[in-house]
């Protein structure tokens, strides 16, 4: 939505600003956010970098990070935001949401907290910016999207991935007609987190040392590795899946037809508490039921097959492994490679780069100076 809509809406909710800073007629967006933990304050050192964006409510019911954040807003310059959760109550965020004059809000919290508080926030016709995943449930899914069709309110999943550069390039390779028709795609997130799924309980280390989760960790340990414990599957897929779902004209000509799944056993996060902390250590028991890789099949309506990767807790260095495969060539990320047919050398790859400059995407010329 343009901000003079997004704000002539707001206005028309009615009430008093949470603050009075902005001002009578400010065309500032006036944003609040929910969750300011690691990764709540990379958004939030993004949005006090704008002009054009005020940020006047924060809510997290961990002390130090909440403190955290407002000293970056201080260091920033900006008007002090209203603060809420300092009582630790878990549903303080419902209490913001129901103070009037928010234009949106940033949701940067543990997952299963997702859901609800985008649906409280659709249902207070505040605009949504929710951290991945949508939820950890199917119907978690489907009554975020109800919510959205039923309100009309904003609502974006903040999936970073779809907007990198080269991603963002071999889109429009893709469009083009480069790879000629589209056959197949491949995606996922594989990335070694054990030692962010344990750590030692220290804020001052919250990435590793130690191999406690839980209560007695901090940071994302005290609630992701949880997830590992109790569930198996594809737990995280909008990383590969939002760029393939672009790529195959998802919902634009496209839809997922049929899907399954399957996982190998679950080593990766014993063995890694085994050799940290030792065979005694009560944590060394705990059977996971993740299993570290977890194999994901769609097939498109129009013929296209995807495939995702889901292996977080084995040794490896990252990457998103994205194939894009088509009638005349392909791209793959983990080489950083094309080979387009008659272009290309028989048989050979060439780097990406030669084709960066040529297929730059609109976004990234209007924007990549300030970003």
């Amino acid at each position: 939505m343009q901000r003079r809509q997004l704000l002539q809406r707001a206005a028309a909710l009615g009430g008093m600003p949470l603050t009075a800073m902005a001002g009578p007629g400010s065309s500032r967006l006036r944003l609040a956010m929910i969750g300011t933990g690691l990764r709540g304050q990379v958004l939030l050192r993004e949005l006090l970098r704008r002009e054009d964006v005020q940020v006047v409510a924060l809510c997290d019911i961990e002390p130090l990070m909440l403190a955290k954040a407002l000293a970056m807003v201080e260091k920033a310059g900006k008007p002090r935001p209203r603060t809420w959760g300092e009582n630790r109550d878990p549903e303080a965020w419902r209490a913001m949401l129901d103070a009037s004059g928010l234009d949106g809000v940033i949701i940067a919290t543990p997952w299963e907290w997702h859901a609800p508080m985008a649906i409280a926030a659709m249902q207070a016709r505040t605009a949504v910016g929710c951290e991945v995943v949508a939820g950890i449930t199917l119907q978690d899914h489907w009554e975020v999207l109800n919510t959205q069709l039923k309100t009309g309110t904003p609502y974006m999943l903040l999936e970073n991935v779809c907007y990198r550069r080269d991603v963002l390039a071999v889109l429009q390779m893709v469009r083009a007609g480069l790879f000629g028709e589209l056959v197949h795609l491949q995606g996922g997130y594989q990335h070694d987190l054990r030692a962010v799924k344990f750590n030692s309980g220290d804020p001052a280390r919250p990435y590793g040392g130690g191999v406690e989760f839980g209560p007695k960790a901090w940071s994302e340990a005290r609630w992701r590795t949880e997830h590992s414990v109790r569930r198996n599957g594809e737990l995280y897929p909008s990383h590969g899946i939002g760029p393939c779902a672009v790529y195959a004209n998802i919902h634009r000509g496209n839809r997922f037809t049929h899907i399954n799944a399957f996982a190998s056993k679950a080593r990766g996060l014993s063995e890694y508490v085994k050799a940290q902390g030792g065979a005694q250590h009560p944590n060394a028991k705990v059977q996971f039921k993740l299993g570290d890789i977890v194999t994901t099949t769609l097939a498109c309506e129009n013929g296209e097959t995807i495939l995702l990767q889901h292996d977080t807790s084995l040794p490896r260095p990252y990457s998103l492994g994205f194939r894009v495969q088509g009638t005349k060539g392909l791209w793959m990320d983990l080489n950083r490679s094309v080979h387009v047919e008659g272009i290309s050398p028989d048989h050979r790859w060439e780097p990406l780069q030669a084709y960066q400059d040529r297929f730059e995407h609109p976004l990234w010329k209007r924007y990549a100076k300030d970003a």
